[in-house]
């Protein structure tokens, strides 16, 4: 069992922790490469070490190599995948609902999915069922991998910071901050309140133009017609 007296900075185990952790969890989400992460940052909290933003680098590396890897995953053994992950009514749920946000915000869902609990596998599995954009997805896990990791090392080292003589003190401040900022993002997605303000918005703009504003009066229509437009005075 790994402690955090064992993830300092001077450790070679916690450059081996950055890297693993992340890679796996993106087709084992029972892996807590978050907790992993933000633990590191806990244990660190007390150096100014430049080694530190090699634990960040290899944290943000092993999200990528993870998403990529459940990318071919999903694109070479697309039936397999579909079986395994997406079996069951809950899972055609999950699948369908990925698809739509793929379809509907691209890029920007895979980064968000980073943030989403089991976001993430679904999102990155479907982007290789579909066929989506290699490259594409390549940029967009490249730049989620990296914001995971700095958030995630930040919110520890917050933490730890905080409670500087009690570590422990501060993994849990920082797990609970990470924890409600999960729980925020799973809300949205499941919620989606930018979709009623766009609506509300578009019936208000409808509603501001009156309620002719679409039509044509067919009187000057016709009398501009017969006359040749509008006649000067």
């Amino acid at each position: 069992m790994i402690g955090l007296p064992q993830l300092d900075v001077y450790s070679p185990v916690s450059y081996l922790v950055a890297l693993i952790a992340p890679a796996l969890d993106a087709l084992l989400p029972v892996v807590p490469s978050e907790t992993a992460v933000i633990a590191l940052g806990v244990a660190t909290a007390g150096h100014s070490d430049p080694r530190i933003v090699a634990l960040v680098a290899l944290a943000a590396c092993g999200a990528f190599l993870g998403d990529n890897l459940a990318y071919l995953l999903g694109r070479r053994f697309g039936p397999v995948v579909d079986r395994r992950f997406f079996s069951g009514e809950r899972g055609k749920r999950r699948r369908a609902w990925a698809e739509h946000a793929l379809d509907r915000y691209g890029a920007r869902i895979i980064i968000a999915c980073r943030f989403v609990p089991g976001g993430r596998t679904a999102v990155t599995l479907t982007c290789g069922m579909v066929g989506y954009r290699r490259r594409s997805f390549v940029a967009a896990t490249a730049c989620a991998g990296l914001i995971w990791a700095a958030y995630a090392f930040l919110i520890g080292r917050l933490g730890g910071t905080t409670f500087e003589d009690r570590p422990w003190l501060g993994l849990l401040l920082a797990l609970g901050a990470a924890l409600v900022i999960s729980v925020l993002a799973e809300v949205l997605r499941q919620t989606r309140p930018w979709r009623v303000l766009t609506r509300a918005r578009g019936g208000w703009h409808r509603s501001s133009r009156g309620p002719y504003a679409d039509r044509t009066v067919p009187e000057v229509t016709e009398h501009r017609s017969r006359h040749g437009g509008a006649r000067s005075r």
